[in-house]
């Protein structure tokens, strides 16, 4: 059927025609670029971000100065020490014997350094029950949580001893080893095990082993290749494990998503009878076109991470955005010649309970013909119902909280070294997570500068913006000093942050700026937090009209028509601000998080919102580009509007319902992580993309488009200039008595 010889036009019809025709050259040269990427990645190594270089600000400064010291802040730990009951106090014997043999057993460990006693540095709570041994681990503060083991265990020994005392370590190294002993291998769980969960669903989607592990085997392949970009790209633009994590996650669903377009496509032409090379050449010029605007979208989308000029944020917009490009290429490159060498094997390895898949199955879809039924016979209704119902879920957001998250919102309650911590914060607020100022002056032992200091440690309390005790560290050959400030509201973050403000806005120009030549930058997690929601805040804008300009300029393009691009737009922040408004109504409200086993934790972590934002507005192009793609395809071949929307919603329903599928599981698995931040995130990106693929998908975008008839191709005459990235479909006939009574050709 089909000669198979019409002339077709476009960058990916030609790659996928050559390709075809060169088969093994086209593998050989993927196979060579994947091996070649991976060695020289290795052999260049990779540069991570440096702390200096995460965050502008004061945070930054405080970082630069430290590095620029050469100065290694030790890993530091504490002890509390805290009376059970009201009995005894820290002016008792038995209080004073158990903070001797605590200082003694974590100094005969020969792991520690600068061992101090309560006594000496006033760390005595105000009624007096609660006392603090502070120390430093010895060597690199990064690796310290590998040598704590020791100094816990002497801890606990004094703890036995001591039975009407709580005796209990936290800091920087005991948290490490706590949170790698009990979370350390969830990412490692999750990053394994999304590659057998996408198979299996690719194994039920196919019916056949190899056509399964096509798609598998090509996002497999295009996240090594990446991973190796990464390594010399991080000589430019440092990454980091964060990135590396995101990276997997973007490529696995996109590397899936663009093999599954393809594969699908090829496979419904050969059952509808065309020979092996024409059933490639229709899909390369259909779906491999859709592919190339998708893949070109979801860059633009990544590279908004860009321009928050956030060092993370940075390094993650640029791996996603290369393991886009990569996943892009070899799906309109190598894939053809593999599908071209494979011919009818690629159904071998049939599932015998799925060997009866009905020939032609890709051409319908029982569900969603009755739901197009009726929503292309109401188009009305089932825009103010699903329009509606998305506002009404997306509501929540307009309430959100965004905050960095302590310790106890991120873990929960469950591990006792967060019961200390929070014990540790009543007793001492701000104690476990000080404010740090760093000060360098031309000579740090200047009587001026010791003026300076002693005179911000006094109104650092008086301002109430501290209740001590207030710990001055020097560092005379570097000319530096860090003061140690617990700040007032603790684990309360809001409270905390006036508490900072306070230090910075009034106590600092009053002491420490009075004297010439001294920089005196506040650093810590509290100012960290608020460095990063100031610096995320003015990027938003940027951001989002960066990517909402470029994703419209990209579909105005595509597509040719302004009514699609502006649609387009809408559609997508609809989903993604339903997907906020879950995210809100869950993890700050509590509303059904035991379901996701999850809890309310007030707040949504700050970097979450713009991430999901970026992410969700380019993986949805995906099912946008390739559903509008068909249906423009068999508008222009012959079909009314109303029966082109139907054609291409359901042909195209079991392959974005498969990729939807595999994208929704893949991301549940980060659902299910111990840390609240990374179940926000999972199950963020997991409910938006079901949205996507079904409300939007299945009934907002035909019913907009049934509304707007043959307005929906739409575009200005003084737009006609425009560059045409459109492509002349292969001119198959669809049958149907629209293509011969009520279609016309589509002009564009």
């Amino acid at each position: 059927m089909g000669s198979g010889e019409a002339r077709v036009r476009g960058l990916a019809a030609r790659a996928g025609g050559w390709s075809a025709r060169h088969r093994w050259a086209a593998v050989g040269i993927w196979v060579l670029f994947v091996v070649l990427a991976m060695g020289l990645g290795s052999a260049a190594g990779r540069v991570d971000v440096k702390d200096s270089d995460q965050l502008k600000g004061e945070t930054h400064t405080a970082a630069r100065i430290i590095e620029d010291a050469g100065i290694d802040e030790p890993a530091g730990e504490t002890v509390l020490i805290q009376a059970r009951g009201g009995a005894l106090k820290a002016t008792d014997a038995e209080f004073r014997d158990a903070v001797t043999a605590v200082v003694k057993a974590v100094e005969g460990t020969g792991r520690v350094t600068d061992v101090t006693s309560p006594y000496d540095t006033k760390t005595i709570s105000k009624d007096g029950r609660s006392a603090l041994v502070q120390f430093d681990m010895r060597g690199e503060p990064d690796t310290a949580g590998e040598r704590v083991e020791p100094v816990l265990k002497a801890v606990k020994g004094v703890q036995k001893e001591h039975g009407s005392l709580r005796i209990e370590e936290i800091g920087g190294a005991s948290m490490m080893k706590t949170f790698d002993d009990a979370f350390g291998d969830d990412f490692q769980k999750a990053e394994y095990s999304a590659v057998p969960v996408a198979f299996g669903i690719l194994l039920i989607a196919f019916g056949a082993l190899v056509a399964a592990l096509l798609p598998v085997a090509l996002a497999v392949t295009a996240i090594m290749a990446t991973m190796g970009l990464m390594g010399v790209v991080s000589h430019l633009q440092p990454m980091s494990d964060t990135a590396n994590s995101v990276m997997l996650l973007v490529g696995m669903a996109v590397g899936v998503d663009y093999c599954l377009f393809y594969l699908r496509r090829e496979r419904e032409e050969r059952e509808a009878g065309h020979d092996a090379r024409t059933a490639l050449r229709i899909a390369a010029a259909t779906s491999g076109r859709a592919i190339v605007v998708s893949g070109v979208t979801v860059c633009v989308a990544m590279a908004g991470m860009l321009f928050t000029g956030l060092a993370e944020f940075e390094a993650m917009g640029l791996a996603s955005l290369m393991v886009v490009a990569v996943a892009m290429v070899g799906s309109v490159t190598v894939l053809p010649a593999l599908l071209s060498l494979l011919g009818e094997r690629v159904e071998r390895g049939r599932i015998p309970f799925l060997r009866r898949r009905r020939r032609g199955g890709g051409q319908d879809s029982r569900f969603w013909t009755a739901v197009l039924r009726r929503v292309l016979t109401r188009p009305v209704i089932a825009v103010v119902v699903a329009a509606g119902a998305l506002l009404a879920v997306a509501a929540p957001a307009l309430g959100m909280k965004t905050q960095q998250l302590t310790l106890d919102q991120e873990f929960g309650d469950s591990l006792p070294i967060v019961q200390t911590y929070n014990r540790l914060n009543d007793a001492f607020p701000g104690g476990s997570e000080p404010a740090e100022v760093v000060v360098r002056a031309d000579d740090i032992n200047a009587p001026e500068v010791k003026s300076a200091l002693a005179d911000f440690r006094d109104r650092a309390i008086s301002s109430g913006a501290s209740r001590g005790p207030v710990e001055i560290k020097l560092h005379d050959a570097q000319n530096v000093a860090f003061v140690y400030v617990p700040l007032v509201g603790g684990s309360d973050q809001d409270r905390a942050g006036e508490s900072l403000d306070t230090l910075r806005d009034e106590v600092r120009p009053a002491t420490l700026g009075r004297v010439d030549g001294v920089e005196a930058p506040i650093t810590g997690q509290v100012a960290g937090s608020k460095d990063f929601n100031d610096q995320l805040a003015g990027a938003v804008v940027p951001v989002f009209a960066f990517v909402v300009v470029f994703a419209f300029l990209l579909m105005l393009l595509s597509f040719r028509s302004l009514t699609v691009a502006v649609t387009s737009i809408v559609l997508n922040l609809l989903s993604v601000g339903a997907a906020y408004g879950i995210l809100v109504a869950v993890f700050q409200h509590g509303w059904g998080a035991s379901l996701v086993g999850a809890e309310g934790v007030g707040a949504i972590i700050t970097w979450l919102p713009l991430f999901l934002f970026v992410i969700l507005f380019g993986l949805s192009m995906d099912y946008h580009v390739f559903v509008v793609s068909r249906i423009r395809e068999a508008r222009l071949r012959g079909l009314a509007t109303k029966d082109a929307i139907r054609h291409g919603v359901v042909t195209t329903a079991g392959v974005v319902t498969s990729a939807a599928v595999i994208m929704v599981a893949v991301f549940a698995i980060f659902g299910t992580l111990s840390m609240q931040s990374m179940k926000q995130m999972g199950v963020g990106l997991a409910a938006a993309v079901l949205i996507d693929a079904t409300i939007i998908r299945g009934v907002l975008l035909p019913a907009v488009m049934a509304l707007l008839g043959e307005r929906n191709w739409y575009l200005p005459k003084w737009l006609h200039r425009l560059p045409d990235l459109t492509h002349d479909e292969t001119p198959r006939t669809i049958a149907g008595p629209a293509a011969r009574d009520g279609g016309e050709p589509l002009k564009v």
